[in-house]
């Protein structure tokens, strides 16, 4: 394109400051977004461009890999004069056969340059992740030898197979493989393309698979770790855990409520390592973590008004956040217990109990969980309406309730509740849940009554 009309510019290119380090982008001698943006494909009919084609100035092919691959891209090429080779990437197609590099909210591109004949061999010094790639020439010519990814993973293992008449389940067990395996390298990370990091609640998860997977704790222990080596963490306040660790946020920000899953993996950590090393040494940040919570604690034992980001999860249930928020408190119970168990605390095991049967006498309304109350004007607490699916999942998630003590609300949740309930019109008051956590809570739960 002659001009390029509004571009997409990410934070990262136009945000730079105290907050988010980086280049200006008066600085930058290559600004490839802009550059990739300008590019307008055009698909023909002529035969793919395989290894061993000359790419002539203006080719462009898309490469399907066979699976979302994280790694280093690499290239062997014969350049003919100056050069300019691009690649964009997307871990999915679009609608028309093509690649949408900014599809993730990132500039999935990379570029190299020659200035001369010759086979070039080139790799990409970051890891990227992607199955579909496009292979452009922008300038000169060359010839492909070899095009790739060197895979970047958790090393494969044989602690864990599966197999079945059904290619379904087969498909979707070598898609779990391969998900778990690239995002656990180093340490347990939210995905390895956009964000790359060791996001804490992710983790929980992660974590299960990884033992059922591997045999070992090995990962775990690492990322784990990360959290007790630092005396504190500068930008937060005192007491409280990083969301995702490590990655300082300079603005301040933190999520309460992945403390408390960190909680939650380290009592299951210390039952599966069986090692109490790890769990010894993250006695006094733990202290401190409980010491931050007491303080937001409200005359009925309650958590009231958490500051930052209070999050449940991706749909309604983070409108109903404030002033009380329920699943929150449901967490907290639980957190209560395991930290009162690991460290043999009764006071924080009777606390535990408390904080469970006043949320069950102010969230349960008879026939669901409502998600949240309000602190009026005039003092007194306000139940609001607002109920969720996420927030049921929770109350059996975290022992809040049981299918003994609450039986027609587990079997509304087993028999009329799942993917369909929306679409079938089924309790539309009841806001439903999203992937991640409610969906996965509720696989967890239906995995427990052997409902599979």
């Amino acid at each position: 394109r002659e001009k390029l009309e509004n571009p997409w510019r990410d934070r990262s290119l136009v945000n730079i400051g105290p907050e988010l380090k980086g280049y200006p982008l008066d600085e930058l001698t290559v600004v490839l977004s802009d550059e990739v943006q300008r590019l307008e494909t055009k698909l023909t009919d002529e035969a793919p461009l395989s290894v061993g084609s000359v790419y002539k100035e203006s080719d462009a092919q898309v490469v399907d890999f066979g699976a979302n691959y994280c790694g280093f891209f690499g290239l062997e090429i014969e350049t003919k004069g100056e050069t300019d080779v691009v690649i964009t990437f997307d871990e999915i197609m679009t609608a028309d056969g093509d690649v949408n590099f900014l599809r993730l909210g990132t500039c999935s591109a990379v570029k190299w340059s020659f200035s001369e004949d010759g086979r070039q061999k080139i790799e990409c010094i970051a890891p990227q992740v992607g199955r579909y790639a496009k292979l452009h020439c922008l300038k000169g010519s060359f010839k492909l030898k070899k095009f790739f990814i060197r895979e970047y993973a958790y090393p494969p293992t044989r602690e864990a197979s599966f197999d079945s008449s059904d290619p379904r389940l087969k498909k979707i067990y070598a898609a779990a493989q391969l998900t778990f395996r690239e995002n656990a390298v180093d340490v347990f990370s939210d995905c390895p393309h956009r964000e790359r990091a060791g996001w804490l609640c992710d983790s929980f998860f992660t974590a299960r698979s990884s033992f059922d997977r591997t045999g070992s704790v090995s990962a775990e222990e690492a990322f784990l770790e990360n959290f007790m080596l630092p005396e504190s963490f500068k930008h937060i306040p005192d007491g409280m855990l990083p969301m995702c660790y490590p990655s300082d946020h300079y603005d301040g920000v933190y999520i309460p409520n992945w403390a408390l899953w960190f909680v939650m993996e380290l009592g299951e950590f210390a039952s599966r390592a069986q090692n109490p090393w790890l769990v010894k040494a993250m006695r006094k940040k733990i202290e401190k973590l409980m010491a931050f919570f007491e303080k937001y604690e409200n005359s009925d034992g309650l958590l009231e008004k958490l500051p930052s980001w209070v999050f449940v999860e991706w749909s309604r249930a983070n409108d109903f956040v404030q002033d009380v928020n329920y699943p929150s408190n449901m967490t907290y119970a639980r957190i209560l217990e395991i930290v009162g168990a690991l460290y043999d605390v009764e006071k924080w095991s009777e606390k535990a109990r408390k904080v469970r049967a006043k949320v069950i006498e102010q969230s349960f309304d008879g026939e669901f969980f409502v998600d949240h109350a309000i602190r009026k004007e005039d003092g007194t607490l306000e139940i609001c309406r607002d109920r969720t699916e996420v927030c049921q999942y929770f109350a059996f998630f975290f022992k809040t309730a049981t299918p003994e003590s609450h039986p027609e609300l587990w079997a509304t949740l087993l028999d009329k509740f799942g993917p369909n309930r929306v679409k079938e019109g089924g309790y539309p008051e009841i806001h439903k849940a999203n992937s991640f956590v409610g969906n996965v809570l509720r696989l967890q739960l239906i995995s427990q009554a052997n409902r599979g």
